[in-house]
């Protein structure tokens, strides 16, 4: 991995893509844009997961209903956030092509954390919609075996609270993503005011 690493870049080199450079606000971009659509959905996901209330059947009615009208919308929402996907990982790429070590550390991780969050999306949230969808509900409400051998299919609160679970991952792994930018961001200002205070240290003895 230290091969990977460009040793001879700096934060002050011309091609060095900091916490300022644009490819930072192709990976923020995304990263916010998402945590707002996960934030408009904490209104359904909290009586699921954090109120110790039994859930009414007509609230699990109506989140099925709006689950279905935003998993059922024109495909030219699917393919936006398709592009806004991969306008986080084309941010993240660019930064990690020739990387100092602050890019390849903190990038780094980010892209780690931003796949997983792909991963916990198209896993269980896709998934999820895609069965509200099919109306597999409809007459049953509760457990019932899958199409695939072994598969298993939970019961609509379950499979909905499932659901809400990953949108809090998913939240979670997102503001990840911005604490580590964040981190890039405070590693460089420690940088340039460590060697401010060394410059002024130089000039103070250059005078003595």
């Amino acid at each position: 991995m230290s091969s990977y690493i460009d040793w001879s870049k700096t934060s002050k080199s011309k091609d060095y893509r900091g916490s300022s450079s644009f490819a930072t606000f192709m990976i923020i971009g995304p990263t916010c844009f998402f945590l707002g659509l996960l934030f408009a959905s904490f209104p359904y996901d909290f009586p699921l997961l954090w109120t110790k209330e039994p859930v009414s059947a007509t609230f699990l009615d109506e989140l099925e209903k709006h689950l279905k009208f935003m998993h059922q919308s024109p495909p030219l929402i699917a393919r936006l956030l398709n592009i806004i996907i991969s306008l986080g990982y084309m941010g993240l790429f660019w930064k990690l092509f020739r990387p100092t070590e602050a890019n390849f550390l903190f990038d780094g991780a980010s892209l780690i954390l931003y796949s997983i969050g792909v991963a916990v999306y198209v896993a269980n949230i896709v998934k999820g919609m895609r069965l509200i969808s099919s109306g597999v509900w409809d007459t049953d409400t509760g457990p019932r075996e899958g199409t695939q051998p072994g598969e298993v299919i939970l019961g609509r609160e379950d499979s909905l609270k499932v659901m809400a679970a990953s949108n809090t991952i998913l939240a979670l792994v997102l503001v990840g993503v911005l604490v580590l930018q964040a981190g890039l961001w405070y590693a460089e200002k420690r940088e340039y005011e460590d060697e401010k205070e060394a410059e002024m240290k130089a000039a103070a003895k250059k005078k003595q």
